[in-house]
């Protein structure tokens, strides 16, 4: 028999009898509206078995062992991931219902982040010689871009997608037919599936106040103006080599009559011959007197390992390039570095309006260690990682199932935790305040805003809050793996110069 865990992956939880015996009825009513995803009863029955089993406090998760426990032959169950008939794209549009429809929230947060999982061979589906951010290297493995969603008091995957290589993959459809990857499913760039993910949700009725990104997803021009034209506030940080302009350079809207010569005439509108160039974000912070007449303001992030963790921050606008390499509307452009670490330095961009405060964007960019946190808990609590099958619709239905548990363990932990303390909010410049202080006593985790552009949902607008406050900071690496340290050139050229 299954063994329920009691340990709850923000923090130990002390449950009584009582809390554990609810666990498993308030599982069946959970899963219950998952039913017409399944076509017949005997299928119907291995998704508790599942479930159960990656809740469970089995030391390894994979197939076998979950199995064994349940008293059911592992036959069944690898037959249940990659032979039976049903419908796992409806399961996770089910789940994004649930949750749209118990979370949500005015202040919602998604994240976009990947995870990679380690596998030896190269007979499993999409595995190859990559970046595995698991061990921190060039390493053998699986990649899949997951989507998150964070409230003040809620948090969870939704979404998890495999990321199929180009190279070693997308050309060589014979490999792909062998590991069971339909025809239909091609390459796509990590940021278009995220772009998907985000596109889907927002279908199933999830809505999102932010989108928060890694430099990853930042870097790409046509996935920020994708969300610019769905009209998503969003907080993405940038490499320190991201172009910008500092000032808006000029426009040619129509030659003027000294211009006028035969011949094919030039397009209009576009930049003039002599226009200001754009100049990268490191260049920025270390040359630009704009920016340096804006002086940095301390921020209390929350509280670490090592004691509280305070950011210096301060604020530019800029200008982008659309796609005619026109220049855009102004863009916030967002310097943080370690108060204690000056090199570790961070850009982020932000479409928000204007009138957006830096506190609030520091507070939605540094809210990416919720997805940290969430693949953390799903491969130590839930097993997601210990998945040893190789088609790749069995690793496919394995990644929607972990979505499912982890809604469920998530939401189940935040109704019967009870009133506890959480991180008190992100204090403006020269706040000093504790951290743990109860949400109800601060303000609130974001503020409301949004572009005269973007339609008000009414769902979040009239949410309220209904749990505990928000869970504890994790006390954990940090929240990106690659810091950008702040490049000393000694000659700059007269072109960067000018820009700035």
């Amino acid at each position: 028999m299954i063994q329920w865990k009691w340990r709850f992956y923000w923090e130990v939880i002390g449950m009584d009898a009582s809390t554990i015996m609810k666990l498993r009825p308030e599982l069946t009513r959970f899963l219950h509206q998952f039913d017409d995803c399944f076509g017949r009863v005997t299928t119907r029955r291995y998704l508790d078995l599942y479930v159960e089993g990656q809740l469970s406090d089995l030391p390894r998760k994979s197939i076998e062992p979950m199995a064994d426990a349940a008293g059911e032959p592992p036959r069944n169950l690898q037959e249940f991931l990659s032979l039976f008939r049903w419908d796992e794209q409806a399961t996770r549009d089910r789940l994004q219902h649930y949750v749209a429809r118990r979370h949500s929230h005015a202040q919602s947060v998604g994240v976009i982040d990947e995870t990679s999982f380690v596998k030896k061979g190269k007979m499993t589906a999409c595995v190859q010689r990559q970046h595995c951010g698991a061990v921190g290297k060039i390493e053998n493995c699986v990649v899949s871009v997951h989507l998150g969603y964070a409230t003040p008091e809620f948090y969870s995957l939704v979404d998890g997608e495999l990321f199929l290589p180009e190279k070693t993959w997308q050309e060589d459809r014979d490999r792909c037919r062998a590991a069971g990857i339909p025809d239909e499913v091609i390459y796509r760039p990590k940021w278009q599936i995220a772009l998907e993910q985000y596109q889907r949700a927002v279908t199933n009725g999830l809505r999102f106040a932010w989108l928060t990104f890694d430099e990853g997803y930042g870097s790409k021009g046509p996935f920020l103006r994708e969300l610019e034209a769905l009209g998503q506030n969003y907080v993405a940080e940038v490499p320190s080599d991201f172009c910008v302009w500092t000032r808006r350079p000029a426009v040619l809207y129509r030659a003027h009559a000294r211009d006028r010569k035969t011949g094919r005439p030039p397009r209009y509108p576009r930049l003039k011959a002599q226009h200001n160039p754009k100049v990268e974000v490191r260049n920025i912070l270390a040359y630009s007197p704009l920016l340096r007449k804006v002086p940095w303001q301390d921020y209390y992030v929350k509280d670490g390992s090592k004691g509280p963790m305070v950011w210096q921050a301060k604020r530019l606008m800029v200008y982008l390039a659309d796609k005619k390499g026109l220049p855009t509307r102004p863009y916030h452009l967002l310097i943080a570095r370690n108060a204690l670490d000056p090199s570790e330095v961070k850009y982020f961009l932000s479409n928000a309006p204007e009138s957006t405060s830096v506190e609030t964007l520091l507070r939605v960019a540094f809210t990416r260690w919720i997805i940290e946190r969430a693949f953390e808990d799903s491969k130590t609590e839930l097993g997601m990682d210990h998945f040893e099958a190789r088609k790749f619709l069995s690793i496919q239905r394995h990644l929607i199932l972990s979505c499912l548990s982890h809604v469920f363990l998530s939401e189940f932990c935040w109704k019967y935790r009870g009133e506890k303390p959480g991180p008190d909010t992100l204090p403006g410049p020269h706040r000093h305040g504790q951290a743990g202080g109860t949400l109800g006593s601060r303000r609130p985790l974001f503020a409301e805003v949004r572009r005269a552009d973007q339609h008000t949902i009414d769902v979040n607008a009239a949410a309220k809050r209904q749990g505990g406050p928000k869970p504890p900071s994790p006390h954990n690496h940090a929240f990106t793996q690659h810091r950008h340290q702040i490049e000393n050139h000694n000659q700059m050229s007269l072109e960067t110069l000018v820009a700035l």
